[in-house]
């Protein structure tokens, strides 16, 4: 078993940096006993919870490498398919959890994305039960619907949702216009990623996401390369919206709809994208924490993982070492030096 003493590090505890101190990698988990560890001088440096991309899509072995070489060490997917795929993924680095196949309407973009299994593809409310039944048996961590325009009524997003809380599940449902978030809104699905395109959220929509204890993934590194990289419309939409959202007291978590396929004239590659969304948020009016805990405790709060997110004693050691100080200057988080995963140095 292997441990490894960080000496020298300011550690991000959620609010601020701490004096420099001493973190010891224990095995897997965060300790305090130094005796016996391989010395690692962090003077002058950051220690960061591993960080998370809470919207990913994996494709190749090669995603995960470059998710860890940027100091992801927990990638939440949002469409992978078929099991097989999934599968081949879990258990490495990092730690993955994904929807496997997502709900879609007929006749839209993602339907008509290479390679979707037609059993994607729900007409009618009453194909809810057996779709998400198939997705809990195939090991999906949470259930995903997409909704695009009005491909899907209303009556089979809130099908969908429902049958997947009914399973223990948490929910996602894809919006990425006005119209997509309210309907999202009215099925109380847990998790909205994306942010519109064509407006701006308006307050009726946020204030209830807020009572409703709904949570979002806005995905602005995303709605950049659809917009404003591509000369279109729109972005300002997507960072005002997030600003609306932010202001009504919905959770923001960083994700970034990075996806290796050659799909986009603009891609969002996997890793590197991660911190160009923390920039985003903070441009959006998230303060430099703020941006942090959107990939640090908020995705390990809102996702059920009890044992990461933070830089505590007992905790899995996923760490990532900086330079600089990103509560002030958020774009120090990727000045990496040095990435442990279950206190396995990684990058």
């Amino acid at each position: 078993m292997t441990k490894t003493a960080l000496t020298g590090v300011r550690v991000f505890d959620g609010a601020r940096l701490t004096e420099p101190t001493t973190v010891v990698l224990d095995g897997p988990l965060l300790g305090t006993d130094a005796t016996g560890a391989e010395v690692v001088d962090g003077a002058g440096a950051t220690l960061l919870p591993g960080l998370f991309d809470a919207h990913v899509h994996l494709l190749t072995p090669g995603d995960l490498q470059a998710l860890a070489a940027h100091g992801i060490t927990t990638a939440l997917d949002m469409a992978c398919w078929p099991r097989e795929r999934v599968d081949s993924f879990r258990g490495r680095v990092p730690d993955i959890r994904s929807a496997g196949l997502p709900a879609i309407g007929p006749g839209g973009n993602h339907a008509k994305m290479p390679g979707m299994p037609a059993e994607a593809i729900l007409t009618a409310p009453g194909q809810a039960a057996d779709f998400v039944a198939r997705r809990v048996a195939e090991g999906s961590d949470y259930v995903k619907v997409v909704i695009e325009g009005d491909l899907l009524d209303q009556a089979t997003i809130d099908a969908v949702v429902a049958e997947g809380k009914a399973h223990g599940k948490l929910t996602v449902a894809h919006a990425s216009s006005v119209d997509a978030y309210r309907r999202a809104v009215r099925a109380g699905a847990d998790v909205v990623t994306h942010v519109p395109r064509d407006g701006v959220l308006d307050t009726e929509t946020t204030s209830r996401m807020a009572e409703q204890g709904q949570i979002a993934v806005p995905t602005l590194t995303m709605m950049a390369a659809l917009t404003t990289k591509l000369g279109a419309d729109g972005y300002g939409f997507s960072r005002d919206s997030v600003a609306a959202l932010h202001a009504a007291g919905v959770p923001i978590l960083a994700g970034t709809d990075a996806f290796s396929a050659p799909m986009l004239p603009v891609p969002v590659v996997h890793g590197a994208s991660l911190h160009e969304e923390l920039a985003l948020l903070a441009g959006a009016g998230l303060s430099e924490v703020d941006a942090l805990r959107a990939a640090t405790d908020l995705p390990a709060r809102y996702f059920g993982f009890p044992d990461r997110g933070a830089v505590r004693d007992g905790l899995r050691a996923d760490v990532v070492l900086v330079d600089g100080d990103p509560t002030r200057d958020i774009t120090a988080t990727a000045k990496i030096r040095g990435v442990w995963a279950a206190g396995v140095a990684v990058a």
